[in-house]
């Protein structure tokens, strides 16, 4: 499947979920400083691992930096 994964074409395997997705954008592995929104609605990372992706979604993936 093909999804837009912070604003670049990705394809995906079907049945990818947001945990998956937010691997993808190469985020750290323990998700701490990681925000995840789909088609412009925030998931909390409690259900990263339930919500399954659909072909055509907008997925960003943001993190937190620390610095000054």
């Amino acid at each position: 499947m093909t999804i837009w994964l912070n604003g670049e074409e990705a394809d995906l395997p079907a049945g990818t979920n947001v945990a998956q997705a937010v691997a993808a954008a190469g985020a750290p592995d323990d998700g701490r400083g990681v925000a995840a929104a789909v088609d412009g609605e925030v998931v909390p990372r409690d259900r990263w691992q339930e919500v399954a992706l659909a072909d055509g979604q907008h997925v960003e993936v943001v993190q937190a930096v620390q610095g000054g």
